[in-house]
């Protein structure tokens, strides 16, 4: 949110690929244009997706920081596509009930949740998960943002199995007709450049360049006004997903989230 206050003082169009709360949208910038899906579409295909493979669980508890914007972004999207469904959400800050692990066990054992969503920071959300042998049995999914991220499974080798998260690109999406390279040559490069396998951290900044450059090409100019003008007209595909912005808050429209779950120690995309 400072930088987007900086970038409106200088009227100077700012690429943001990976601050995705919903509220650096919401405060009138004429010059922020989202490149990733906002916090709030993080889990909001979760529901539906209990509701096709696990049709007998309705009642979903959300563990949340409520440090900040982006979890409370991430709890509201889920309430919002659970209500649609007709799942219950029983929603939980963290940083006041959860600062002390036992807390957090009290209180899954009283709420017997059949589906526990955790909406934190990345540490914060494996401490928690390092209890899941203590959970109610009544658990029978789990989500985590973390879980989104390749570094998740080396954290929790042993109990990462079947948790769930939202992922904004995997190297198996594709679109048949995209502007730029495609997967498999970002993969590659990015392999040779970095010596690893990129994420979809990495995949976000490569094609925000992307629209950037498709930007300043379509209107032949860096002026900033233009290339705003022209990023909020513009609607395409890159080897990332779709691009497709709300013309006023420059918020994403376009792309949309991935969920993913780990399974022996990788993690698989789930049907859409």
């Amino acid at each position: 949110m400072p930088v987007a206050e900086i970038a409106e003082e200088h009227k100077e169009v700012l690429w943001n690929y990976g601050g995705t709360s919903d509220e650096l949208f919401d405060h009138g910038s004429q010059y922020i244009i989202g490149i990733s899906s906002p916090a709030s579409d993080y889990f909001r295909t979760l529901p539906r997706w209990i509701a096709t493979e696990q049709p007998e669980l309705r009642r979903i508890s959300i563990l949340y920081s409520a440090k900040g914007t982006f979890a409370r972004q991430v709890r509201r999207g889920l309430i919002e596509a659970s209500r649609e469904i007709g799942h219950s959400v029983h929603s939980v800050p963290m940083n006041a009930a959860h600062a002390d692990l036992h807390a957090a066990l009290s209180i899954l054992r009283e709420i017997k949740p059949e589906a526990v969503v955790l909406a934190g920071g990345f540490q914060e959300e494996v401490a928690i998960l390092q209890t899941r042998s203590r959970w109610p049995n009544t658990v029978r999914v789990i989500a985590a943002v973390a879980a989104g991220m390749p570094a998740f499974g080396s954290q929790l080798p042993q109990a990462s199995g079947g948790i769930i998260g939202p992922s904004h690109w995997e190297p198996s999406a594709s679109s048949s007709t995209i502007l730029g390279p495609p997967t498999e040559w970002f993969m590659n490069n990015f392999q040779k450049q970095f010596g690893t396998t990129p994420d979809y951290i990495a995949a976000g900044s490569f094609a925000a360049g992307l629209i950037m450059s498709e930007c300043v090409r379509r209107s032949g100019s860096l002026d900033s006004d233009q290339l705003r003008s022209t990023a909020a007209r513009l609607e395409c595909h890159t080897f990332y997903g779709c691009y497709r912005i709300d013309p006023h808050s420059g918020k994403q429209l376009g792309h949309r989230i991935l969920l993913v779950q780990w399974q022996k120690g990788s993690m698989i995309s789930l049907p859409a």
